[in-house]
């Protein structure tokens, strides 16, 4: 499969302080991936610089062929990145449905006057993740599994090529963590690459077929879930010496 993210030696610094430190790595089309790696690890930053968050000082971020590290966030989402957040803030006082509109008009058709097909585009994706009989409930009313996957909703609904799905499913139960992994996959199955940051490591083994661990700002091993869960340096960065 050919690359359709590569990040070739990015480096961040935060004052005297070395987020990332020269990290490499290229993500094929279509592909699972997962990050991982122990808090303060590098792994928002890494993906903030992706997104365009954050610029990168050092290194260049290529996607689909082109260099976008001096790019603003909203044209690497029109470019086809979009990811989602750690804490869902979808506008409060709108609607299920709503909240996908605003990113399907302003994004996607960017004020084309086709509103009917914005509202059944909408509801395709409430149907894919599950909503579709919340839609017309004010966001606010939603339970923690229904607002992580709204807010993957509101993601999708910029039409990305690359997904990055930042700890989607951070508090929920197993059988909630089941129902986005499902969701996850069949975005993925509708040829859609993703970015997987978790901390649920049975999650990440489960969804990714190759894994990244990032510690101190570098990556410290690159493998199958098989071999990353076996690698004594991944083991030492989570528990210890």
């Amino acid at each position: 499969m050919s690359a359709l993210l590569e990040v070739q030696g990015v480096s961040k610094r935060f004052g005297g302080f070395t987020a990332l430190d020269g990290v490499s790595v290229s993500i094929a089309r279509g592909e699972r991936f997962g990050l991982i790696g122990p808090n303060g690890s590098g792994k928002t930053t890494l993906i903030n610089c992706i997104s365009g968050t954050l610029q990168n000082e050092g290194g260049e971020i290529v996607f689909a062929g082109e260099e976008i590290s001096g790019l603003p966030a909203y044209q690497r989402t029109r470019r086809g990145i979009a990811r989602s957040f750690q804490i869902p803030r979808p506008f409060s006082s709108m609607s299920v449905l709503e909240n996908l509109l605003v990113p399907l008009e302003f994004v996607v058709h960017r004020g084309s006057l086709h509103k009917a097909d914005t509202r059944e585009e909408a509801m395709a994706m409430l149907r894919t993740i599950g909503l579709a009989d919340k839609a017309d409930t004010p966001s606010n009313r939603l339970s923690q599994v229904e607002l992580r996957k709204l807010e993957l909703a509101r993601a999708m609904a910029a039409k990305p090529r690359l997904l990055i799905s930042d700890e989607a499913m951070a508090g929920l139960s197993s059988n909630e963590v089941s129902e986005v992994l499902e969701i996850l996959f069949k975005l993925n199955a509708t040829g859609i690459t993703i970015i997987m940051i978790e901390h649920i490591m049975q999650a990440v083994m489960r969804f990714s077929q190759r894994i990244v661990c990032l510690d101190a700002g570098k990556i410290i091993c690159e493998g199958t879930p098989d071999s990353i869960v076996n690698n004594s340096d991944v083991q030492k960065a989570y528990l210890g010496a």
